[in-house]
């Protein structure tokens, strides 16, 4: 959900709409291929499910009446904690590839010429096949790949070559690929690295051909749903709290550190009496 409200934000609804339907074709297709290729299917082991209270723990979900379990708490309590789960533990997850993401964008506006982008990448298979490449090495997040998507657009990018960006890069990072084989092996690797490549590289044709139907700028949308729909005033403010719950997150950080770096005090407590090492001794004499 946080990389689709962030693809309204900076790129434009048309783009919304595709991201997650790409993403939902390529798994739907990858878990097709993998079960078509497997010669016979052994379902695991099956576990019971974590039915543990989200609000505070307060519930294991087993030992209690799922009717009870289910109103333990009131809405309000519900909804306080889904805004402490949003400020605490996503905004640590999402803060530090957020921020990378918009230096990296920064960078890509300021120091790319327009016509580098145009000429070297713009639209066609050829695009497709470069965001492809530059996306396999790459370790980036679906938040972080937003905003350096919407540059890359701003600079003469099609959307199809962005869309592969989008959906390639998280998927494909050193990290994930590493993780998949040595958890599910070659082969279900191999299927996952040619359903991406395979979706992807369609959808991004597919993606042009709809903007270009359309007779839609990509270019001239970025970011402009978000400022039709939100005023001047209430993006300042969103951005200014947004800044302070980030420094909030990278405060607590340092607050962690620092606690980590200062030595404990002694407690000062007194040898226990016959023991020169100060080991308690019992009563058969040992310790």
């Amino acid at each position: 959900m946080d990389s689709i409200a962030i693809t309204y934000s900076l790129l434009d609804p048309i783009m919304t709409i595709i991201r997650p339907v790409t993403a939902f074709v390529t798994a739907l297709f990858a878990g097709v291929a993998e079960n078509f290729t497997t010669g016979s299917y052994h379902a695991a082991q099956s576990r019971p499910p974590d039915r543990t209270c989200l609000v505070d723990g307060c519930c294991d979900g087993i030992d209690c009446d799922p009717a009870v379990h289910a109103n333990h708490h009131t809405f309000g309590e519900k909804l306080r904690a889904g805004i402490r789960f949003a400020m605490d533990e996503l905004l640590e997850d999402l803060a530090t590839w957020f921020l990378v993401g918009v230096l990296l964008a920064g960078i890509i506006s300021a120091l790319v010429p327009e016509l580098f982008i145009t000429h070297s990448l713009g639209s066609g298979i050829l695009s497709y096949l470069a965001m492809l490449a530059v996306s396999l090495p790459m370790y980036v997040c679906a938040t972080m790949s937003t905003p350096i998507a919407a540059a890359l657009i701003v600079k003469g990018l099609s959307p199809g070559a962005a869309l592969v960006f989008l959906v390639a890069g998280p998927a494909t990072n050193v990290a994930t690929i590493t993780m998949v084989g040595g958890l599910l092996g070659k082969r279900t690797l191999g299927i996952y690295l040619a359903s991406i490549v395979v979706c992807t590289l369609l959808m991004a044709y597919a993606t042009d051909a709809v903007y270009t139907a359309m007779g839609i700028s990509a270019k001239a949308q970025v970011g402009a749903a978000a400022q039709e729909l939100i005023p001047h005033w209430l993006e300042l403010a969103a951005a200014i709290v947004l800044a302070i719950l980030i420094a909030r997150v990278y405060w607590k950080r340092i607050r962690i550190r620092l606690s980590k770096m200062v030595p404990e005090e002694p407690t000062g407590e007194a040898p226990v009496a016959g023991s020169a090492c100060g080991c308690e001794h019992n009563a058969l004499g040992g310790t």
